[in-house]
C-alpha cells in the first residue's frame, strides 16, 4: 500500500519573540509562511496575502519565516540582510520591498535595502556580530522548515497545519475560516497520513463485524449480504449478492492496487535490482513455502486438505500499521524488507488463487478474456496514455473472467499489468508551458472575469496529464479507496463469525493447522530462507539490523488476515469450517503481532546495549592510548 505523507504540523509555535509577525497573538487565525525573496510564486502569493489580511483584519496574524531557495546565493544573502533591521516596523518595510521593488529579485534590490537599513557604513565590528546573529535566524527558519515537511516555496501553515490548497485569495479565506469541505478534507488527509490508519480501520471493521453477528441484528445483517443486486437488460440478467460483489466486484480494485504496485517494485523500486531484490525474495517464498508445509503435516487428506493456502499470505496493512507504531525500533532497511517481501507475497497469492482455487473452467469465456488481454496488451503498445480506455476494456474482462470460472478478480491484476509507465516528463519545459498558457490569458479581459478560455483550460488539463504515467496516477486514485473503502468493508462483510460453544468442537486440527502455519511457519521460512540465501552468497543482510529484528519482522508478517480470509472464503465451502477458518486466522494474527512486537522490542534494547558496549569500550581504548602517549 501507499505510504504516507511527511510531517504536515508546524514544528514549532509561533513566538512573538522571536518570529516575525503581523497581527495580534489574540488573532483567531494564524497564517504562518515559508517563502524566499527570489521565488516568483512567494512575490506573486504576497498580493493574495495582503487581501487576505484586508480581509480579516484584526482577526488574522500572519507570520514570515525564511526558506530560501535551495542553491540560490542571492535569496540566502536577502534573507539574511532583512535580518539585520533594527526592529519590527524596519523589517517589514524591507520585506515588502525585496517583494515588490522589481519583477525578480536583482542585486540592486539588495543595495537599494542595505541603503534603506543603513547598512553601508556601520561599525565593522556591530556588523560582523549582526551577520552572525542574521545567519543564525535564517538557518533556524531553514530548519524548521524542513522539520514541517516544507518542500517548496511558498508553503502555507494555518493553525499550526501545512495548507496544500491554491493560494488564491478565496481558497485561503475558505481554508482559514475553516468551511464544511475545508474541514472535512483536512481530518480525512490527517488520518490517511498517520501510518497505522488503513490497520486501524481494518481493525475497527472486523470488530464492528464481530460484533454485528453476534448481535440480534446478526440475522438482518447476514440477509442483507446475501442480498442480490444486478442488471437487467431485456432477458438478460446478471445478479450477484452483495457479498459476493464485494468479494468478487471491489475486491478486483484491490487486486489492481496490488498489481500496480507489484509493477512499480519491479520496474522502479525495491526489487528492480538483484542486489536489492535477493534477500526479500528469498524471506517471502520461505515465508509461503514452509506455512503450507506444516498445514500439511497436521492436516491429512480429506476436506480440509484443500486449504492450505490459507497460512501462505501476509497481510501489509496489519504488519505496516504496527511497524509504524514501533517508530525508531524498526530501522528503516527492516521496514523496506517487510515491505518488498510483503509484495513478493502478494505475487505469490495472486498465482495460489488463480491456480489452485478457481472453480469449473469455461474455456469459450476463458479464450474471450485473452482476446480482451490483448486489447489491453495493444492498447499499451500503442501507446495509449488515456486511463478510460483500459478501464471500459477491464470491465468487459472482469466479467469475462468471473464466467469463465478463473476468480473475476484475477482481472484486476492483468489490467495492472497491461496500464503503461511513462517516461519522465521534463518538469521544467512543462512549467514554463503553463506559465506561458497563464501569462497569455490573464492578458484577456474575459479571463478575470469568467475564467480561463476552453483552448487554454484544454492544454492544462494535457500538461497535468503529463507529470505522471496512467499506471502512477490509477495506482494514487485507487490505493487509497482500496486501503480506506474497499478492505474495511471486505472485512465487515466476511470477518463476521458467530461466537458460539460448538464452533471449537470437530475443528481443532484445522485451528491448529492454520494458526501453526502463520505464527510458526512465517518467521521459520523467512529467517531460513534467508538464513541460506545469505550463507550461499546468492543476497546480503544489510548490518543495520540484527538476525533477532529479522525474526520480529518474520512473526508481523504471521499477521495474515485480509488474503487469508480470502483464500479461506474460496477453500471452504462448508459455513461451519470457515468460521473455524476465520477464528484461527484471528488467534494467529493477535499471536504473531504480539510476539513480533515483543521480539523487536527487546532486539532493538539489545542492539542499543551492544551499541553503547561499543562506544564505551571506544572510549576507554582511546583513554588507555591518551595514557599511554609519550606526549
Amino acid at each position: 500500500m501507499m505510504q504516507p505523507e511527511s510531517a504536515n504540523r508546524l514544528d514549532r509555535p509561533v513566538d512573538e519573540s522571536l518570529d516575525h509577525v503581523l497581527g495580534s497573538e489574540r488573532a483567531e487565525m494564524t497564517l504562518v509562511e515559508y517563502g524566499s525573496y527570489a521565488c516568483p510564486y512567494c512575490r506573486a502569493a504576497n498580493e493574495e496575502i495582503a487581501h487576505v489580511r484586508d480581509h480579516f483584519g484584526e482577526r488574522v496574524r500572519y507570520v514570515f519565516r525564511h526558506r530560501p531557495l535551495t542553491g540560490s546565493d542571492i535569496a540566502r544573502r536577502a534573507a539574511e540582510l532583512v535580518e539585520r533591521a533594527g526592529d519590527a516596523e524596519r523589517f517589514w518595510h524591507a520585506h515588502v520591498k525585496l517583494m515588490t521593488r522589481s519583477a525578480t529579485l536583482t542585486e540592486e534590490d539588495l543595495v537599494a535595502v542595505a541603503a534603506d537599513l543603513g547598512l553601508t557604513s556601520e561599525d565593522p565590528r556591530r556588523s560582523a556580530e549582526e551577520e552572525g546573529r542574521a545567519k543564525a535566524r535564517v538557518a533556524a527558519d531553514t530548519a524548521s522548515a524542513q522539520a514541517s515537511g516544507v518542500r517548496f516555496t511558498p508553503t502555507f501553515f494555518i493553525n499550526g497545519r501545512r495548507y496544500d490548497g491554491p493560494w488564491d485569495e478565496s481558497s485561503l479565506a475558505d481554508a482559514m475560516l475553516g468551511r464544511l469541505g475545508h474541514r472535512v478534507q483536512s481530518a480525512a488527509i490527517d488520518f490517511a497520513s498517520w501510518g497505522p490508519s488503513a490497520g486501524i480501520l481494518l481493525l475497527v471493521a472486523t470488530i464492528l463485524a464481530v460484533i454485528l453477528t453476534n448481535s440480534p441484528l446478526g440475522p438482518g445483517f447476514e440477509n442483507l449480504l446475501h442480498q442480490e443486486l444486478g442488471l437487467l437488460v431485456g432477458d438478460a440478467a446478471f445478479r450477484m449478492s452483495l457479498l459476493h460483489w464485494i468479494n468478487d466486484g471491489l475486491l478486483t480494485i484491490f487486486f489492481l492496487v496490488v498489481g500496480l504496485e507489484i509493477k512499480r517494485e519491479m520496474t522502479v523500486g525495491r526489487l528492480a535490482s538483484v542486489s536489492t531484490a535477493a534477500l526479500p525474495i528469498a524471506g517471502a517464498i520461505g515465508g509461503m513455502v514452509a506455512p503450507a508445509l506444516i498445514y500439511r503435516m497436521v492436516i491429512p487428506d480429506g476436506s480440509w486438505a484443500h486449504g492450505w493456502g490459507v497460512p501462505m499470505a501476509t497481510d501489509t496493512a496489519f504488519a505496516v500499521a504496527l511497524i509504524v507504531m514501533l517508530g525508531r525500533r524498526v530501522p528503516v532497511e527492516l521496514r523496506i524488507f517487510l515491505t518488498a517481501a510483503a509484495i513478493v507475497d502478494d505475487i505469490g497469492s495472486i498465482a495460489v488463487v488463480a491456480l489452485f482455487y478457481s472453480g469449473e473452467l469455461r474455456l469459450d469465456y476463458m479464450a474471450a478474456a485473452l482476446v480482451l488481454a490483448l486489447c489491453l496488451w495493444g492498447l499499451s503498445r500503442s501507446h495509449v496514455y488515456r486511463v478510460s480506455p483500459y478501464v471500459l476494456v477491464g470491465v468487459a474482462l472482469w466479467a469475462c473472467v468471473h464466467a469463465s470460472g478463473l476468480h473475476a478478480t484475477l482481472a484486476g491484476v492483468i489490467l495492472a499489468l497491461a496500464i503503461p509507465t511513462r517516461p519522465p516528463a521534463n518538469l521544467r519545459a512543462l512549467t514554463l508551458q503553463a506559465d506561458t498558457i497563464i501569462a497569455a490569458e490573464a492578458h484577456q479581459g474575459d479571463a478575470l472575469r469568467h475564467g480561463p478560455s476552453l483552448p487554454a483550460m484544454r492544454a492544462l488539463d494535457a500538461i497535468h496529464d503529463r507529470l505522471e504515467s496512467p499506471a502512477d496516477r490509477l495506482l494514487r486514485h485507487a490505493s487509497m479507496r482500496s486501503s480506506y473503502v474497499i478492505l474495511p468493508l471486505f472485512a465487515l462483510a466476511n470477518a463476521g463469525v458467530a461466537l458460539t460453544p460448538d464452533l471449537w468442537h470437530g475443528h481443532e486440527t484445522l485451528m491448529l493447522a492454520i494458526v501453526a502455519g502463520l505464527a510458526l511457519g512465517k518467521p521459520l521460512g523467512i529467517v531460513s530462507a534467508c538464513a541460506i540465501a545469505v550463507g550461499s552468497g546468492v543476497a546480503v543482510k544489510p548490518a543495520a539490523y540484527s538476525w533477532l529484528q529479522l525474526v520480529g519482522a518474520g512473526m508481523l508478517a504471521g499477521i495474515g488476515f485480509t488474503m487469508s480470509l480470502f483464500i479461506a472464503g474460496q477453500a471452504f465451502a462448508e459455513p461451519a469450517d470457515f468460521a473455524a477458518a476465520k477464528i484461527a486466522v484471528f488467534m494467529a494474527s493477535i499471536l504473531s503481532a504480539v510476539a513480533g512486537v515483543l521480539v523487536l522490542s527487546i532486539a532493538a534494547r539489545a542492539k542499543s546495549r551492544e551499541a553503547a558496549g561499543h562506544g564505551s569500550g571506544d572510549g576507554a581504548a582511546d583513554e588507555a592510548a591518551r595514557a599511554a602517549s609519550p606526549v
